[in-house]
């Protein structure tokens, strides 16, 4: 599908990982992948149990005394799939298209964050006509779900000065800090008593979803939150029971959408079903800029009898989805236009033991990102719940003295007649965790445009990926 397109090797790459099921917690393969390149090169590399992959290429002739390299990028991806699509992530390719100058695959995410990254990398490693000091490749795993093979790897071996890292979205901008964060589990336990009445089907669906970090500023809606608004405003007018919720796919993607089982009292149906019309198109208006795909799809299954949450679980689990805090929290001060803190309600489930929301947390400021995630611990342990973290990982702090960085904008000014633009992200990097392993590292990220990442819309440039490519190899000729 790819094999016209140019620089040849990179898309060849690109290609052949997505080839590979590589989702979050599904590594093996991929990782195996790059040991088995690093063999077929003669270079050395390190392969470790959690399989994170570090591959080392000596420097070519006469660059031995610069300083160091080390590329970064991470080895899993966002798997998100339509509801139609017949793809299953644990062993089947993803399906490359071609459309004007963009990659995608259909029906599902494209795993361009961070699958160009692995790309540039071993296609640097292949090529012997590059002059380059001593490179470090370091792949990393499971970024998507807690930055965890980063916080997992042993970089003591490691001789490189300087760190590239390659899961940027955005051409022209070289992120130089970024958000640190924290996974949050809020597991309220829950009772069910048999229940009777009319069952329905409520689907919270068409949201346009995205990135938690990235796109957490969009004020886009979060399919979770509106269904904790629905369950409440429904709960002031009618009574009813709650047999299932089922939304969102990952933590660090806002959920596009959530499915509701109710049983309604069949006297009241005809007022139940005015309500969800009357909510819908409150919720259209709203976010008509946002998300102009909303919609709230009934489905009407009749009589049935079937379990549903006892009282004082019903309340509280209404409580909980309508009152946990989702969002921008806070805007940096310093930055004009970054957002401080945030977070994002990912996933809900509702089981037969628990209702479970897992939220991503983000700040650039450590207190306010603990402070945040308290109070999502305050408001499960004060239902009877038990709140969890996990994947906690530092911000990436903006250095002053930056060699790397005076050097890259100079390259970039002489290659392009303009000057790229430094900016802080509120999305999580790797870059914070390796620094924090790492202190001496000098450290920058950058990549193509990709849009839309962590949905089925992901889209990559080719032409982009062309010239980050350029770019990326006079940065690697002339940093000395």
């Amino acid at each position: 599908m790819l094999e016209s397109l140019k620089p040849e090797r990179v898309f060849y790459y690109f290609e052949e990982i997505s080839k590979i099921p590589h989702g979050s917690g599904n590594t093996k393969a991929i990782s195996d992948y790059c040991v088995t390149f690093a063999k077929e090169h003669g270079l050395s590399y390190i392969q470790d149990d959690w399989n994170n992959v570090i591959i080392i290429k000596e420097a070519s002739k006469g660059r031995e005394q610069d300083a160091g390299i080390v590329l970064q990028g991470h080895l899993d991806m966002v798997t998100v799939k339509e509801e139609d699509c017949s793809i299953d992530f644990t062993k089947d390719a993803l399906r490359l298209g071609i459309e004007g100058d963009t990659i995608y695959a259909e029906g599902t995410s494209l795993g361009g964050d961070d699958g160009i990254a692995v790309a540039y990398i071993l296609a640097v490693l292949e090529d012997s006509s590059i002059s380059h000091p001593h490179l470090e490749a370091v792949l990393t795993v499971d970024e998507e779900i807690g930055l965890l093979g980063a916080s997992a790897i042993d970089l003591s071996r490691l001789k490189g000065d300087y760190l590239i890292n390659l899961d940027s979205e955005e051409e022209g901008i070289f992120l130089t800090s970024c958000a640190g964060g924290v996974r949050g589990d809020c597991i309220l336990p829950v009772e069910y008593t048999d229940g009777e009445g009319i069952a329905y089907q409520i689907k919270i669906t068409g949201l346009t979803g995205g990135h938690s970090g990235a796109e957490i500023d969009k004020e886009r809606a979060n399919a979770i939150k509106l269904a904790g608004r629905l369950l409440y405003e429904l709960d002031q007018e009618i009574s009813y029971g709650i047999c299932g919720i089922q939304g969102g796919e990952k933590d660090n993607a806002i959920a596009a959408e959530c499915v509701l089982h109710l049983l309604i009292e069949e006297k009241e149906t005809e007022q139940f079903e005015n309500l969800v019309q009357t909510c819908t198109a409150v919720y259209q208006a709203e976010y008509i800029r946002s998300d102009p795909n909303l919609r709230i799809e009934l489905i009407k299954k009749g009589a049935s009898v079937q379990r549903q949450l006892q009282p004082t679980s019903r309340m509280k689990g209404i409580y909980l989805l309508a009152n946990l805090p989702n969002g921008v929290q806070n805007r940096s001060l310093n930055i004009p236009g970054l957002v401080e803190t945030s977070l994002n309600l990912g996933i809900v489930t509702l089981d037969e033991e628990n209702l479970t929301v897992t939220a991503s947390v983000r700040s650039s400021v450590r207190s306010r990102k603990e402070a945040l995630s308290s109070q999502l611990c305050y408001i499960t342990e004060f239902l009877g719940g038990e709140y969890r973290t996990r994947g906690d990982y530092p911000a990436w702090e903006y250095r002053t003295d930056s060699k790397l960085r005076n050097v890259m904008i100079e390259i970039y000014r002489e290659k392009y007649g303009k000057e790229p633009l430094v900016q802080a992200i509120h999305a999580g990097l790797e870059c914070g965790i390796l620094l924090e392993k790492c202190p001496r590292l000098d450290a920058i990220s950058l990549g193509p445009d990709m849009k839309e990442i962590h949905t089925t819309r992901e889209r990559l440039s080719i032409s982009s990926t062309a010239r980050v490519w350029e770019y990326l190899i006079e940065v690697i000729a002339k940093l000395s």
